[in-house]
């Protein structure tokens, strides 16, 4: 293996673990305020470190946008993603949640066929199949309740990330990458204030420690998976993104004293290989790869 390929390995499993310190940090602002309210403070702590970068990049006359409406409905997509998400790991371990959210890869091919008329040979709806049905394990009826509530929070913010990176794909053909991540991030901001203001929760100061990491985790996740992905085709270094149920693992294991059911590595696997399927054999076939979760 090439060099660039393993440093890109590397700088890969540090973006994913960075990116699990900030949904560490998530679910523990999700003990204490509502899911909107988090929404907001990931949102508004994620804004300095976007201006930051454009200021250092220059990019001030790459913000023009093409589609304004374009823009509403992915921050509206994305409001329900992150709410959903934090909902998720609020009542559940985070291994729990990352299992199911690893199914995004299988919903964006899904989407990328409704909304691109994409054809899929026979072979990859079998890998779809299959890592849908690992959904099903992890969301297993259990003798208490019908369905994991948690498991179907993930279920709807995987589905609102397929749906955002449709949008994303379309904006993309005119509209630069800062302009894509800062007006998005901007809405976010403004709209899950407006509407988490009528309960919103008074922020103590030994919390905002908390959402500093949110921010700067976020950010330095963000940093070193652009860096990982111009260094290696995404083909060699998007199945490690997958080490996010790892770093899942040893958090809910150190920081929260939980571990999840049986069922959930069950339903992981079987969600992993069909995602793992479907990255070997986009690779193989030399097609555009499948968009993978935290990209």
């Amino acid at each position: 293996m090439r060099t660039g390929h393993l440093k890109a390995i590397g700088i890969m499993l540090l973006a994913v673990g960075f990116f699990s310190g900030m949904d560490a940090g998530l679910k523990h602002l999700s003990g204490s305020y509502p899911a909107l309210q988090v929404t907001a403070l990931r949102a508004t702590a994620s804004m300095p470190f976007l201006l930051a970068s454009i200021a250092w990049s220059r990019a001030w006359h790459r913000l023009g946008v093409s589609s304004p409406l374009l823009y509403v409905v992915r921050a509206a997509v994305g409001i329900l993603m992150l709410v959903s998400f934090i909902y998720s790991v609020s009542v559940q371990p985070l291994t729990e949640s990352y299992a199911v959210f690893m199914s995004a890869p299988l919903m964006v091919a899904i989407c990328a066929r409704l909304f691109f008329a994409e054809q899929i040979p026979p072979r990859r709806w079998v890998a779809i199949a299959v890592g849908l049905l690992g959904v099903l394990v992890a969301l297993r009826p259990s003798a208490t309740s019908l369905v994991s509530l948690g498991g179907l929070a993930a279920t709807v913010s995987a589905l609102c990330y397929a749906i955002s990176v449709m949008t994303i794909r379309l904006m993309s053909r005119t509209d630069s990458e800062h302009a894509l991540v800062l007006w998005f991030m901007l809405l976010v901001c403004i709209a899950s204030l407006a509407l988490a203001a009528p309960h919103w929760q008074p922020i103590p100061p030994h919390d905002w420690p908390w959402i500093a990491l949110v921010g700067a985790t976020g950010a330095a996740g963000q940093y070193l998976l652009t860096i990982a992905f111009r260094l290696a085709p995404a083909s060699k270094i998007a199945p490690f993104e997958y080490t996010a149920l790892v770093w899942g693992l040893g958090l809910d294991a150190f920081m929260f004293g939980t571990l999840p059911v049986p069922r959930v590595f069950v339903g992981g696997a079987i969600i992993v290989a069909g995602g793992l399927f479907l990255i070997w054999d986009e690779h193989r076939t030399s097609v555009q790869p499948v968009t993978s979760p935290a990209a």
